[in-house]
């Protein structure tokens, strides 16, 4: 049973930056594409970041130039850089593994506050 589990939330002003990690139980990041999604209180799940099995990484247009998403296979990690921080990046930041099966973590708390 993979397990992926996040990590590096916390409080950050804006302007500043955060670095998320997620690091998974098993070897899947090799032969998974993964993702960085998040969620603020009363909104829907939106997926902020993806990076494929050959490096080629997307982003949602609210993040773009700002966030960065980049893996370690050896140490089983993936990462999510977030610099230049906004009030609107507040957030529950969850990683995924998708392979064939789709693997979530449990969450951490982002929070861009003064």
């Amino acid at each position: 049973q993979v397990q992926l589990v996040e990590s590096g939330g916390g409080l950050a002003q804006p302007g500043g930056s955060l670095r998320l990690s997620c690091a998974a139980s098993g070897s899947i990041f090799s032969t998974s594409t993964m993702y960085w999604y998040r969620q603020a209180p009363g909104k829907e799940r939106e997926l902020v970041a993806a990076l494929n099995t050959i490096g080629v990484s997307n982003y949602a247009d609210s993040v773009k130039g700002r966030f960065t998403i980049s893996k370690d296979n050896a140490k089983n990690t993936v990462y999510l850089q977030m610099n230049s921080l906004k009030p609107e990046d507040t957030a529950v930041y969850y990683c995924r593994a998708l392979n064939r099966r789709s693997y979530w973590g449990q969450g951490t708390q982002v929070t861009v506050s003064s």
